[in-house]
């Protein structure tokens, strides 16, 4: 049997249930519309304040740029009072087909707002941001999640459960509490545990970096789509990977350099044309990311990091890879 399905998430239909998780300064708009081309059923954006919507900061407008980018699309905000998140939700409503809530994110900068993950600690809070949201968003409303904040707080569970009587249309459990940040192994045992106690869509995030690890989620959980974050760092075929396993079994060989050199360009051009060359500066995680593991890739990656213009990074890429 196949994983991979379609995935209804309130009315809005996926092509299949694999999702690209919203990271800050990750999931921009050329990223996400090279993971589409790769098969991933849904994308979201970068997590945007709602705080900062509602005060019409233009930086913030300009995470939710979605133009020519194949739909669905999820786009996500963090908040922690309810007159920022509503408005928040009604603004995003028109631009999105699913909002979703950020009740997951570990940033101390976040963090220390009372947004983010830092809602776990608070459930009554938390529910009554879910209920603001619902009631203010005209298309269905997601939430994320950790298991909890620390060993002493694991409210998944529990946050599921109020966010299902509360109109959520699925809920997206990552399986570390804050307190793990990254470290350690994703716990599947909650996410299992949260998808027999609510009936809604439970998508499953946490370590998930290739077939295997992607059929395991589904196997061990029985959830319904998975999420996938740091796993697509650099690496967008993650997705056409992980179908071909789902479907088939097989794991298929990595990208040749071709391919990968002309996904690294792809990516300047769409990033370039959106912002102009200060999106080189930006591009560099990303370039380090892709070349990961390459020959000689720490020298080449410090080699790039003074370069500020499309074309002479377009020719250090063309150069290295020639020398591979």
């Amino acid at each position: 049997m196949s994983y991979l399905k379609k995935l209804k998430i309130g009315n809005v239909e996926l092509e299949n249930n694999l999702i690209l998780a919203p990271m800050a300064g990750v999931t921009n708009r050329p990223f996400r519309m090279i993971c589409k081309e790769y098969g991933v059923g849904m994308v979201c954006t970068e997590m945007a304040s709602a705080r900062a919507m509602l005060h019409n900061d233009v930086k913030t407008k300009r995470l939710l740029n979605t133009d020519g980018e194949k739909r669905p699309i999820s786009m996500q905000i963090f908040g922690s009072d309810e007159e920022s998140m509503a408005f928040a939700a009604k603004y995003v409503s028109n631009m999105a087909d699913i909002v979703d809530i950020n009740m997951g994110c570990p940033a101390p900068k976040v963090v220390k707002n009372g947004d983010g993950s830092k809602l776990l600690l608070d459930l009554e809070k938390a529910e009554s941001i879910i209920k603001s949201v619902v009631q203010n968003a005209d298309v269905p409303v997601t939430l994320k999640i950790r298991k909890g904040w620390d060993k002493e707080n694991i409210v998944a569970v529990e946050i599921a459960k109020i966010a299902e009587k509360n109109g959520i249309a699925a809920i997206t459990v990552h399986g570390r509490t804050r307190s793990e940040f990254y470290t350690g192994k994703a716990d599947l045992e909650i996410i299992k545990k949260v998808k027999e106690n609510v009936k809604i869509p439970v998508i499953g995030n946490g370590d998930i970096v290739d077939g295997e690890t992607a059929k395991r989620m589904f196997e061990y959980t029985g959830v319904d789509g998975i999420m996938i974050g740091r796993g697509s760092f650099g690496n967008p075929w993650i997705f056409r990977e992980i179908i071909t396993y789902l479907n088939t079994g097989e794991k298929i060989e990595q990208p040749s350099n071709e391919e990968k050199l002309e996904v690294i360009k792809k990516h300047i051009h769409l990033a370039v044309e959106e912002k102009g060359e200060i999106a080189v500066k930006e591009l560099r995680k990303h370039i380090a990311w892709y070349t990961k593991n390459l020959k000689n890739s720490s020298e080449f990656r410090a080699s790039i990091n003074k370069i500020e213009t499309k074309e002479e990074l377009e020719n250090k890429l063309d150069a290295y890879f020639k020398s591979l």
